[in-house]
């Protein structure tokens, strides 16, 4: 029997120091170029690749384009994963899975083919040149609060202190945006 308890207290210490290399991130993906839909698939298929499993997706939304409005609707999806990554190397990640997309940097909110942002990782807040944490714009957008609630409603936002659901049904973003099955 002591056997036994030493393996099972060997097994618990394990598990607490590896569950603190997981980081529980969200994400959100976008896309208003080329077939959109398989487009994020795609970029679901390389975040579970080369960035973590992912835990929860949401259904796709359409919504009309959010600060450059002169442009085609967008798809838009959120994610919930665990990666062992911490912030601004997921963030390089993330950026290398959109050039492997096609993704062009050419115009502040134009239209593109992949958009991967960090929305929260653990309840970090973290503000920096390169990367900010929370995403500083999560409150503004129903084309990202909507699917983050379908996915994790009570949620709270680490710095604003209320749920994922209060920001959507409180958000100034005036956007309508259309559920899409998957």
């Amino acid at each position: 029997m002591q056997k036994y308890d030493f393996v099972c207290s060997l097994l618990r210490i394990i598990f607490a120091a590896v569950s603190k290399l997981i980081h529980k991130v969200y994400l959100s993906t976008g896309s208003n170029q080329g077939n959109s839909i398989e487009i994020l698939h795609a970029a679901n298929q390389m975040i579970h690749l080369q960035v973590g499993r992912i835990q929860k997706v949401s259904s796709f939304y359409r919504t009309a384009a959010w600060g450059l409005t002169d442009q085609p609707d967008f798809y838009n999806q959120c994610l919930f994963i665990h990666t062992p990554f911490p912030p601004k190397l997921l963030l390089q990640k993330l950026l290398s899975i959109e050039k492997q997309m096609g993704r062009v940097r050419i115009q502040k909110w134009g239209p593109r083919t992949i958009d991967i942002d960090i929305l929260l990782f653990d309840d970090l807040i973290l503000r920096d040149n390169d990367l900010e944490i929370p995403h500083p714009h999560i409150q503004d957008r129903s084309f990202v609060l909507a699917p983050l609630a379908e996915i994790a409603p009570q949620l709270q936002h680490p710095s604003l202190k209320k749920s994922i659901l209060h920001l959507l049904q409180n958000t100034p973003d005036s956007l309508s945006f259309k559920k899409i099955k998957p």
